[in-house]
């Protein structure tokens, strides 16, 4: 199966029953196939004029209590960050889909890329945060897809799949199973106001339709949804708890894979470049070489840097100038060797050899 016909497969399998969203390469093919797969499954699949309006439908549509998802790219995820801005604002539930390719602008519309994984996590204005996973096979973009739409939903937040052409587009054999596991959202209590968080910093949803007045605005709000926007003590305390309730649960949120714990030279990737990592390890089993992949981002999991007490140095290969290199570099004393690639080509096994050679 293609990687992006399986997140596709995997948002179907999770019940996503609405999908809006504008053709882009190299995202297309999931939208090629939510066309014709949602329709009859019961679901809604609208192509729109362009990711403006592919995202406003998204967020609409959460708010009558469907699972929604749009899938783009670079230029058309750029255009959607007002309103992720506004969805995170208002705590709507969705998944946006990334197939990231070479940018900035138009670039490389054909190649592959890893340079947005910044601005998925700081595009829109103001403070908040988002939950980000990276895939790295087929099998993934399946099982990370049907994941987001929990985590979603769980927290009241977009979920962003930040994959990249190369899993986009590879075929690779993968198991589905027969069911995946699903979170539904909290129901809002009745009596309680609709943006009263619980012990969890979470509102219960109230879903249009069922009863519950509730006024939803990107304006600072107070807990009725009412805007109160020269508030200072009602804006803290909002952006706060936007912040706190996924940041508070980053290492239960936390998904990564940790290979030879004791290794001293360790790489740390997400998405495809995982790829040659496992190749040279697999390729020379006398090396102790260590492996970090992340399977999410976003909140970053500095404790996972931990798991490797012997480290004397990370080496991160990415598809872009460092920018995750720049988060880790964050949160460890150990030096961070950055190892970047652009202009649409993997890594290659013996350039990471020769990385791992000039440190010895």
């Amino acid at each position: 199966m293609q990687g992006n016909v399986a997140c596709a497969e995997g948002a179907l399998a999770a019940g996503c029953s609405f999908f809006a969203g504008y053709p882009i390469t190299p995202s297309t093919e999931v939208a090629e196939h939510m066309a014709a797969r949602l329709p009859k499954k019961g679901g809604v699949f609208i192509q729109m004029e362009d990711e403006l309006a592919s995202i406003a439908a998204v967020i609409g549509a959460a708010w009558t209590g469907a699972r929604a998802m749009t899938a783009t790219s670079g230029p058309g995820f750029s255009l959607m960050m007002e309103n992720i801005g506004f969805a995170a604002m208002t705590e709507t539930p969705c998944v946006i889909v990334n197939i990231q390719r070479g940018g900035p602008s138009t670039g490389q519309p054909t190649m592959s890329a890893q340079a947005d994984m910044m601005q998925c996590r700081f595009g829109s204005h103001g403070d908040y945060s988002i939950i980000a996973l990276s895939p790295a096979s087929v099998q993934e973009m399946y099982e990370l897809t049907a994941g987001a739409f929990n985590l979603a939903d769980r927290f009241r937040v977009p979920v962003f799949l930040m994959a990249d052409e190369i899993v986009g587009h590879m075929r690779e054999r993968i198991e589905i199973p027969d069911s995946v596991p699903r979170v539904e959202r909290r129901p809002l209590t009745p009596g309680v106001l609709p943006f009263h968080p619980g012990e969890d910093l979470v509102p219960g949803f109230p879903r249009f339709g069922t009863g519950h007045g509730v006024h939803v605005t990107g304006l600072t709000h107070d807990e009725r949804g009412y805007p109160c926007a020269t508030n200072p003590k009602v804006h803290e305390e909002l952006v706060r708890r936007l912040v706190e309730k996924v940041e508070s649960k980053r290492h239960e949120i936390a998904d990564y894979r940790v290979t030879n714990p004791d290794a001293e030279l360790v790489f740390i990737t997400y998405g495809s470049p995982a790829r040659t990592v496992e190749q040279v390890i697999h390729d020379n089993p006398e090396k102790k070489i260590g492996h970090l992949r992340f399977r999410i981002v976003w909140p970053f999991p500095e404790n996972a840097l931990r798991e490797f007490p012997r480290a004397r140095a990370f080496l991160v290969p990415e598809q872009n100038l460092g920018q995750m290199a720049r988060e880790i570099e964050r949160h460890t004393p150990v030096p961070v060797i950055r190892l970047p690639r652009f202009g649409g080509a993997l890594h290659t096994p013996e350039e990471l050899l020769a990385a791992m050679e000039a440190l010895k």
